[in-house]
């Protein structure tokens, strides 16, 4: 009797934590979901010279390449006395072209930017992005010149500098061509240093306004309510469908005490609309949990058509006076067109994310071809989501 007693109450306490450990790990942080309003990042950028390629810069074509390279020379002493490129010969009235053409093989004009984080102080390093603007093929193995990088306003926040980091590759050999990834841009990890802060109202204002990463009424009222029984009713309002607005102490360390507080408070947020993204450069196709489909049917099949040139020489016979006639180039082509024949399936009404992907699984469908599938569910009327194409 003591041991059906003590299951039972075994049973009884797991049917009652069981739920609570669920709730508990569908909760966010406030950090997570909402960010404080003033407190922004800021877009920075520059232009740049990026020296130490390896043959693949802007050569001789790009005027303004030339124009910077003796910028930077001047600028370090250094007279250039002599053209460095064509554009110096035109300038000049040299129609002598052939003038040492690979000087500028190794220069390249780029674009930087970066991100400069709130609450930033000078002397800390943020990331930066390189991209070329003119000619250059690849910027493997280049180091970015000393780069100005300025703000919306016109002044320098950040001065950049460093040794390139590239992923892509492109390699050309016998008129093949190999690319990798996109060799044209890089990025130089923390490359550079911050000179000046930005000003922000963090401590201006009697309330400190929190904004939700996504609008939603349900999740800005659970914040507002989760903040609200910890300090107090009256402590949070929820503005409209964004924003939250938080009376804090006028102290700067009590407010940064306070908000950090605030900010590891676990909220369940809402449900989450229901959405599709595809980004159709890639091939990705992300499925929100909530979509659902009604009832259709779908076909997917796919038309190939590959050429094949084959290139022969044909070489008259001589004549009676000798002497063969001139060789004759021949291109020959065979074109090939094949369909793929898939099945036909059926979408159930109501059907979740799993039955669509298991359906596309089955007749073998590529993500392109899923983007297609998708794409025409949305203009049938079929899928209960936002899509949204990226």
């Amino acid at each position: 009797m003591m041991f059906k007693r003590l299951n039972f109450w075994v049973l009884v306490v797991s049917l009652i934590v069981q739920p609570i450990v669920l709730n508990q790990a569908s909760a966010d942080r406030i950090k997570d979901l909402t960010s404080v309003a003033g407190a922004r990042p800021n877009q920075l950028m520059g232009y740049g010279l990026v020296v130490g390629l390896q043959g693949t810069g802007d050569k001789d074509k790009i005027s303004f390449t030339a124009q910077s390279l003796k910028k930077v020379l001047d600028s370090l002493g250094v007279d250039v006395d002599g053209p460095i490129s064509n554009y110096d010969l035109f300038s000049r009235g040299v129609a002598n072209l052939a003038y040492d053409k690979s000087k500028l093989d190794n220069v390249a004009s780029v674009l930087v930017t970066a991100t400069l984080p709130p609450f930033a102080k000078p002397g800390q390093s943020v990331d930066v992005n390189v991209a070329t603007i003119g000619l250059a093929t690849s910027l493997r193995g280049g180091n970015l010149v000393l780069t100005e990088l300025r703000g919306a306003d016109g002044q320098i926040y950040a001065l950049a500098q460093g040794p390139l980091t590239t992923t892509g590759i492109e390699v050309n050999a016998a008129g093949s061509e190999i690319s990798i990834g996109v060799p044209t841009t890089a990025r130089v990890p923390n490359g550079a240093l911050v000179e000046r802060a930005v000003d922000t109202p963090f401590g201006e204002s009697e309330f400190v306004v929190l904004n939700a990463h996504q609008t939603d009424f349900t999740t800005v009222s659970a914040i507002s309510d989760a903040i609200n029984e910890k300090f107090g009713v009256g402590t949070a309002n929820a503005l409209d469908a964004r924003s939250v607005a938080v009376r804090a102490p006028q102290s700067l360390p009590e407010r940064v005490g306070f908000l950090s507080m605030i900010e590891n408070i676990d909220v369940i947020p809402g449900e989450p609309k229901a959405r599709v993204v595809v980004n159709s450069r890639t091939g990705t196709v992300v499925i929100s949990r909530t979509v659902k489909v009604t009832a259709a049917a779908v076909t997917q099949g796919s038309l190939s058509v590959s050429i094949a040139a084959t290139n022969e020489v044909a070489q008259p016979e001589a004549g009676l006076f000798g002497g063969g006639g001139e060789a004759v180039e021949i291109q020959n082509a065979d074109i090939e067109v094949t369909e793929e024949v898939n099945p036909m399936f059926l979408f159930q009404p109501g059907v979740d994310l799993r039955d669509i992907v298991e359906a596309v699984n089955q007749v073998g469908a590529s993500p392109s071809s899923l983007i297609a599938i998708l794409e025409a569910l949305k203009s049938s009327g079929s899928l209960r989501a936002e899509l949204l194409v990226i």
